[in-house]
């Protein structure tokens, strides 16, 4: 997909509205909020996470609690910000106890996460964790294989760089996989640099619409 970015932006806007109505999988009924994803709607990196938590589901906003406080970090060490990047997961609602995402909720999903991807034009997505990292890749080899190993896929109708990270929430309980996290994430800046295989290089990010500061704790004020 291509288009102006305030054209994009707007489409985003109508996407979301439809995802804060979704019936499309028997987790709505329990949901407080829909988390549909925040950050900048042009951004040039994506990260995709697994599924919302209880305080994702109270906000309606991604990666909050501690595991987001952590990314948040992550991204200040590589020198960017929350509202550099747009930040989403792999399901819109929150499996009750925080289990794992099933099969039919992720295809249930999927074409919400496709056009997000499609609309915003990332040149990079980061994916956290074994779900997003499985789906994304279209492959089942787990994270620790191929985590901080980039890959080229074709997704939301354009080619981008995949790269598989450990998810922050994995990197709170076990320090040598935050220690392995935090290098992979070195690794962004690079990739952020580096011309697609057979993509011509497109405008410079100077030449991009910034997205605003953050006005509020909304996911509208975030990407609108």
């Amino acid at each position: 997909m291509s288009g102006s970015a305030e054209a994009r932006r707007e489409e985003l806007i109508q996407l979301y509205r439809e995802v804060e109505t979704c019936t499309r999988c028997p987790l709505y009924a329990d949901r407080t909020k829909a988390v549909f994803g925040s950050g900048n709607a042009d951004a040039d990196l994506m990260f995709i996470g697994e599924a919302p938590g209880a305080e994702e589901d109270r906000q309606g906003l991604p990666f909050v609690g501690r595991a987001g406080q952590l990314l948040t970090s992550l991204l200040g060490e590589i020198e960017l910000r929350r509202q550099d990047v747009f930040i989403a997961n792999i399901l819109k609602s929150r499996p009750p106890g925080n289990r794992d995402p099933q099969p039919e909720e992720i295809e249930a999903c999927w074409p919400y996460l496709e056009r997000q991807i499609g609309l915003i034009e990332p040149k990079v997505i980061a994916t956290l964790g074994n779900f997003a990292t499985k789906k994304i890749t279209g492959s089942q080899v787990g994270i620790t294989r191929v985590s901080g190993v980039p890959q080229v896929h074709e997704l939301g109708g354009r080619t981008v760089f995949v790269l598989p990270l450990f998810h922050p929430a994995a990197a709170l309980r076990t320090p040598s996989v935050l220690e392995r996290l935090r290098e992979h994430f070195a690794e962004l800046p690079r990739l952020l640099a580096e011309p697609l295989p057979g993509v011509e290089r497109g405008p410079d990010r100077d030449d991009r619409d910034e997205a605003p500061e953050p006005r509020s704790e909304s996911q509208l004020d975030l990407f609108a």
